[in-house]
């Protein structure tokens, strides 16, 4: 077994959509970043890269190459999975937090939930995601941006 810690955090801008967990949620920013931003997916991806000692995101999706541009987390986050699989290891469960002042996260939370334990190919059950203010301190609780951190176990 192998366990994996992933971290991300985006800026909050306006003229975007704001996805997370591959769920867009209705708010009048989106985060800023060469893919479509989803710092839960960004984190959950690390994680399985980071347990798996495959490195991280960054180098295989580098923000300096035009053809991934806007692309869908949930395609890194498959990939992850997959580069993970090559290796013999499959995850067992997932534990991601999401960091933000708003917009209120709770009744999107299930959806998330689905979309990674699809993209995982686990059940529902091995999946939580939870989400927490900083009750206004730091970037986060001044509305600056999100940040997630992510916590994977691979057998």
């Amino acid at each position: 077994m192998r366990i994996g810690h992933g971290y991300d955090a985006h800026r909050l801008t306006e003229g975007r959509k704001l996805i997370l967990g591959g769920v867009e949620i209705p708010f009048g920013r989106g985060l800023l970043g060469h893919s479509d931003a989803d710092v839960l997916l960004h984190a959950l991806a690390d994680a399985i890269l980071g347990a798996a000692a495959l490195g991280d995101i960054g180098h295989l999706f580098p923000d300096s190459d035009p053809a991934t541009e806007g692309i869908d987390s949930r395609v890194i986050l498959r990939t992850a999975v997959k580069m993970a699989a090559e290796l013999g290891y499959g995850v067992e469960n997932c534990d991601v937090t999401v960091i933000a002042q708003r917009p209120k996260l709770a009744p999107f939370l299930e959806r998330m939930r689905a979309n990674i334990a699809t993209d995982l190919g686990v059940d529902i059950s091995a999946v939580s995601v939870k989400a927490t203010t900083e009750e206004q301190m730091g970037f986060t609780g001044s509305g600056e941006g999100i940040s997630a951190h992510a916590v994977v176990l691979l057998h």
